[in-house]
């Protein structure tokens, strides 16, 4: 990472804390998927990534603090690239070294990443697990408190409780609308209202209640400004249109998705899109116009033809 400011002769945690926001900058900018190259010069650059967590034991507690928060911002990025494995594994280094430093705030980041990326990869029991060990002897600010019921909100609703996960979201909003708060730590901020408008209709278009999550999709989705993986809920939104049945919308929106797709940062957008896109090409109640869209949003996300499976 040389040339961004990022000097070896600076002491280890500020070198750890420009590559982290280096790397924050670039994802903000171009998203995950362009940032694994950074994330393999940050592991060269940083020694202490290579090293287990254990060897680190007695350093200086800024120092683990630090890398707690690198490892947990690696393990993000790798999941939004698609990178599960690599993303467990920076998950797991994250909450080894935030134990050694004591920094249970990070910790519990942690684990509310790492309960999405369960949900994502299909153990929607284990996400619910995960996200529960967030809470402790003391009540969860509001913001922390909404963030684990929308992780249990996303898995209850993939194990089939239709009405629990509803009241889980609702609970988060809840929650939310109680304000900030000065025990806030300091990532709370990426919680802010589209972010819980586009979970909460994500939640419900799993529940396939179009009627109240296409409206929430649709606000999230709209927003202006916000990080590059918040494309996520235009793929999500066009998902819950195919699934109403709402033809006409979800013409509209494949041009406007197909005039960006081949730039989506997020592998999570990728895969959402391309499997409606497929479920609508193959769909003979949509319109041809539509389906025609379907497959030209394919083309431009480079999606090979499936081939049938050769017989034994």
């Amino acid at each position: 990472m040389e040339g961004h400011g990022i000097r070896r002769s600076e002491p280890p945690a500020t070198l750890v804390v420009g590559v982290q926001r280096h790397l924050l900058a670039m994802e903000a900018a171009h998203g995950a998927r362009a940032v694994v190259p950074a994330l393999r010069e940050a592991v060269r650059r940083v020694p202490e990534l290579r090293m287990e967590p254990a060897r680190l034991r007695g350093r200086d507690r800024e120092l683990l603090a630090a890398l707690a928060e690198l490892c947990e911002v690696i393990g993000w990025l790798l999941f939004d690239a698609g990178l599960h494995g690599p993303a467990r594994r920076a998950n797991a280094r994250a909450l080894a070294l935030a134990d050694l430093g004591g920094d249970r705030w990070t910790g519990r980041l942690v684990l509310l990443n790492h309960s999405m990326l369960q949900a994502h990869t299909g153990r929607p029991r284990a996400a619910l697990e995960t996200a529960a060990r967030v809470w402790g002897e003391r009540p969860l600010p509001p913001r922390i408190d909404a963030l684990v019921h929308v992780r249990q909100a996303h898995a209850t609703a993939l194990l089939g409780g239709h009405g629990e996960a509803a009241e889980l979201i609702g609970r988060a909003r809840n929650r939310f609308l109680d304000g900030v708060s000065r025990h806030d730590p300091p990532w709370a901020w990426w919680l802010d209202g589209t972010e819980l408008l586009g979970h909460e209709g994500w939640v419900l278009a799993r529940l396939r209640r179009w009627n109240r999550a296409i409206p929430l999709l649709r606000a999230a989705a709209t927003a202006p400004g916000g990080p590059a993986y918040r494309d996520l809920f235009g793929a999500e939104l066009f998902s819950a249109l195919a699934g109403a049945g709402a033809w006409r919308e979800a013409e509209e929106l494949v041009v406007d998705l197909a005039g960006r797709a081949a730039h989506a940062g997020s592998a999570r957008t990728v895969e959402s899109l391309t499997a409606t896109a497929r479920r609508l090409r193959g769909q003979a109640s949509a319109p041809a116009s539509l389906r025609d869209g379907a497959a030209h949003l394919l083309e431009v996300l480079s999606v090979p033809e499936r081939r049938p499976a050769a017989r034994p």
